[in-house]
């Protein structure tokens, strides 16, 4: 028995009710053990964060996915949680800290971290809810967090398993340090930006008397980081450069420190860029570490000239001056650093060679420095500039984990879709570097390692293990450090799963995981490294199918972000037009791994898209139509409803393709056009007036199935139909099953119905046309009818009179005088026009309209062939060109049409 719906459709007033009824039922994993599994898992989002418009595609992306296999009668697990998220959490917390004039080295690290956990029960997690908002039907029963106990343990046993195995070490090398966090980051959270900055140049001293070829007793370098020449270690020359022949191997003496550096030859100096000499800072440059080790310092020799928060610091030969000591490396706070003191000491003493300009007049001009955009490293949490620096850290051996995802890749055991990020991921995977996993912060995993006093380190689970490694007498210290994230979450896939227990029965069951979709920009944090722990660790690939999505740009194409104010809030969107119109939105967008510009017009096209679909329902119970009561299609013998039961058959199976070849847009678009022209338009106007049993019972089938094949993408207004429709106390829409129409598309029924549907469109586009009011009714002339025109206009006289509003077919021809011609297949229908348009002022009107579209059409066309145009105008002013000319011509196709059915 159906519900009576209400006359409007209210987003708001339904969403909450049913997601709570669906989470409070456990209709999210309604319990299938013998069914087949399908398992996908959330990039866990960080515990510090909120639903932005990125979450908001990649989780309705699964969300549709999880629900359409549910539907398909499948164990459908989507495992969820939440990041610990190292740094951001520390940094919540020590912000909470300061507004208290308090911080966190006033406590002991189990205190601060017992403050983490609290504010992570108070604060922590907003994103959990904001997400069932969006309407995710994830296993909310088993939510995962990256610091729960059972995934700690797991976390400790990979960390001791690859340190066992050779596979994680400790290092000294260069890291990227953020200053302000004072701890070390990875190249991928590394941000460049481009500053205006300055390039000096500096006399070095040749050492005992030696010169150049062109009697210089110097070496001219030059650099963007003066402060860094207090730790500099030698002058690299290029090889081949003759310039330097004589002089390599033998020394400079450094200004200021007096320190004796060695001239090094080198392919890293290129001898066509400034003097060819470059100075070489080994402690605090990428490049001049590897210079540095094939000049053969090792990085326990390398000079280290700044501490943990970028201040000078004295190095291990004493040769920095004590006015140095203690100055932060740049100007900072008005205050001069390091840079400015080492930059006026330089010319003081005569070593700075000046930038020669000319003015106006031309006469020369002298500048401390040459003016030089630089690209310059910032952290992007900390915000301030990077500083590589020399220090021990934990290091894994991703070269050789990556060998076994290269495998996976290149023999189709992990399908990465769209295929063409295949070419990015091998990239990557083959040049990979050591994957420093460790960060001087306090909440997070800390590094199951123990050092004695020797320097001779101990990794074991627990302290106990440790010490019983190392001998009763010795005296362990634990290292502070902790693991950085993407080292736990690589784990997600199976830890979450009862994972070291390989017994477990959700191991055994949902892993390997059947599809993993996250954004293209976390290909390297997360997905490759998911990719190399779980096949090392498992044995097996942790996903079959790795889905690659977009990320939402602004309207006008530009990156979202909160300095340039064009961020759109998610949650906004979902009280404006609701959940299900954004999810619509996401999918419909979704074109195999685009960027999706956001537009708030098409999202509230889909909320009267379903508004539509609300309406059209209304009209059903209004005519006594209700839920069906077959899975299988009802039987019919009227064409229009064979005609509608073949058109289901067909958008099943090309919404069944789409979703297998994960093309959501296709998906998206294939069920809009059937619900939108198909169903609402056509088939409900056919029926008008001929609510027979038959219609009845197939409009009750077909409706059914327009809510199940929605429900993925648009699940609150299906369920709150589905259930308006009739008492379905054994199953609510979210564990309804999937359509099995069992019929075939009826070819003749098909034939009928669109040869009525060419006529019905082409006449009401040539009323508009000649703007004869759509409901005029008008007589039509068919002097040669096809066998189709005869079976259709003898079987349907009152529904092509409701519809075309057209009273009688003749068949035979026309009288004379002025006519339109409409076209439907072979046949060619004439309808006078006597008496109902002013055929020359008509004529008049079109034709001074195509000349104006004509004319711009023509200039349109010349301004998009200029490149000039093209490629120096903005953007948006070439868009709109294309779209004007896109106008214009449709419009002389359409005005041109016009006057042809004038005769």
């Amino acid at each position: 028995m159906t519900s009576e719906l209400s006359k409007t459709f209210d987003p708001a007033a339904i969403e909450q009710r049913w997601y709570a009824h669906w989470e409070a039922s456990g209709l999210f994993r309604p319990e299938r053990p013998d069914a087949q599994p399908f398992t996908i898992v959330n990039p866990p989002p960080n515990v510090t964060g909120s639903l932005h418009i990125g979450h908001a595609l990649d989780n309705t992306l699964q969300d549709i996915m999880v629900r359409y296999e549910r539907l398909r009668g499948k164990d459908a697990l989507w495992v969820v949680g939440t990041d610990h998220a190292g740094i951001a959490t520390q940094m919540v917390v020590e912000r909470q800290l300061e507004e208290l004039q308090d911080k966190r080295t006033n406590y002991s690290r189990e205190d601060f971290i017992s403050k983490v956990w609290q504010w992570k029960e108070e604060s922590g997690g907003t994103i959990t809810g904001q997400l069932r908002r969006l309407g995710c039907s994830m296993d909310w029963s088993r939510e995962q967090f990256t610091m729960d106990p059972h995934f700690s343990d797991a976390v400790m046993k990979v960390f001791v398993d690859l340190y066992n195995d050779g596979l994680i070490y400790r290092d000294k090398r260069l890291v990227n340090w953020d200053p302000k966090l004072k701890t070390a980051i990875s190249d991928l959270e590394v941000e460049t930006q481009e500053l205006k900055g300055s390039f000096w140049h500096f006399k070095y001293p040749l050492a005992d008397g030696e010169t150049l070829a062109d009697g210089r007793n110097y070496i001219e370098v030059a650099t963007t980081r003066p402060e860094t020449m207090l730790a500099d270690m030698a002058v690299a020359v290029h090889p081949k450069d003759e310039r330097y022949a004589s002089v390599v191997g033998k020394f400079v003496t450094l200004p200021i420190t007096g320190r004796r550096i060695p001239i090094v030859a080198d392919e890293h100096a290129d001898p066509e860029l400034g003097s060819g000499a470059v100075k070489i800072t080994p402690g605090h440059d990428f490049n001049d570490f590897e210079v540095g080790k094939r000049a053969g310092f090792a990085p326990g020799e390398m000079l280290n000239m700044l501490d943990g928060e970028a201040n000078v610091c004295q190095t291990s030969d004493e040769l920095i001056p004590d006015e140095f000591l203690g100055l932060h490396r740049f100007r900072k706070e008005k205050l001069d650093g390091a840079r400015e003191l080492v930059v006026q000491r330089l010319k003081e003493q005569g070593y700075l060679i000046p930038h020669v300009t000319k003015n106006k007049e031309g006469e020369e001009e002298l500048h401390d420095a040459e003016p030089r955009t630089i690209q310059t490293p910032f952290g992007d949490r900390g915000g301030v500039v990077i500083e590589p620096w020399l220090t021990d850290q934990w290091y894994v051996d991703a070269e050789t984990l990556a060998m076994a995802p290269l495998a996976a890749v290149r023999s189709g055991e992990i399908e990465i879709v769209p295929k063409s990020w295949e070419k990015t991921f091998f990239n990557w995977m083959e040049n990979i570097q050591p994957w420093c996993v460790s960060r001087q912060l306090w909440w997070g995993h800390q590094i199951p390692a123990w050092f004695g006093p020797d320097g001779e380190i101990f990794v074991a689970m627990t302290e106990e293990e440790a010490q019983a490694k190392a001998g009763p007498d010795v005296i362990l210290m634990r290292d502070n450090d902790v693991l950085d994230t993407w080292f736990s979450s690589a784990l997600w896939p199976f830890a979450t799963l009862g994972w070291p227990d390989e017994n477990a029965p959700l191991y055994q069951k949902h892993y390997p995981n059947d599809l993993l979709i996250s954004g293209f920009d976390i290909l390297f944090f997360w997905d490759a490294r998911m990719a190399m722990q779980g096949m090392h660790l498992t044995g097996k690939a942790p996903w079959k199918r790795l889905y690659l999505h977009g990320l939402v740009r602004a309207a006008d194409g530009q990156k979202m972000s909160k300095s340039k104010g064009n961020v759109v809030d998610p949650l906004g969107l979902i009280d404006q037009y609701g959940a299900d119109a954004l999810r619509f939105f996401m999918a419909a967008m979704e074109s195999q791994g685009r960027d999706i510009k956001m537009d708030d017009k098409r999202v509230e096209g889909y909320r009267n898209f379903a508004t539509k679909l609300w309406n059209a329902t209304r009209f059903c119970q209004a005519n006594g139509i209700g839920a069906s009561t077959t899975l299988a299609a009802p039987a019919a013998t009227s064409a229009v409803n064979r005609w509608i039961i073949g058109e289901v058959v067909e958008t099943l199976a090309k919404l069944d393709q789409a979703l297998a070849d994960l093309r959501f847009d296709a998906a998206a678009n294939t069920i809009y056009h059937f619900v939108w022209d198909n169903f609402c338009d056509w088939y409900i106007e056919l029926i008008k007036g001929n609510f027979d049993e038959e219609t009845k019972v197939v409009a009750g089938w077909v409706l059914d199935q327009i809510l199940v094949m929605l429900h993925p993408f648009m699940p609150f207004v299906t369920e709150e139909l589905w259930s308006k429709q009739g008492d379905r106390a054994d199953y609510p829409l979210i564990t309804a099953k999937w359509p099995e129409p069992n019929a075939a598309v009826d070819a003749s029924a098909k034939a009928e119905v669109e040869w009525l549907i060419a006529l019905t469109s082409a006449l009401r586009a040539a009323k508009n046309e000649l703007g004869i009011p759509p409901g005029a009714k008008l007589e039509a002339y068919l002097a040669q009818p096809s066998p189709a025109a005869k079976t259709v206009i003898a079987g349907n006289q009152a529904a092509i009179e409701r519809i075309t509003r057209i009273s009688a077919v003749h068949f035979e021809a026309a009288p004379a005088g002025p006519g339109m011609q409409i076209g439907v297949g072979k046949d060619s229908f004439v309808v006078p026009l006597e008496g109902l348009v002013d055929i020359e002022a008509e004529k008049s009107r079109l034709t001074k309209a195509l000349e104006v579209s004509a004319k711009e059409a023509k200039s349109l066309e010349g301004r998009l062939g200029n490149a000039n145009f093209v490629d120096r105008a903005k953007p948006e002013a070439v868009e709109k060109a294309k779209a004007d000319f896109a106008h214009h011509s449709a419009e002389v196709e359409r005005i041109t049409a016009a006057l042809g059915r004038l005769g």
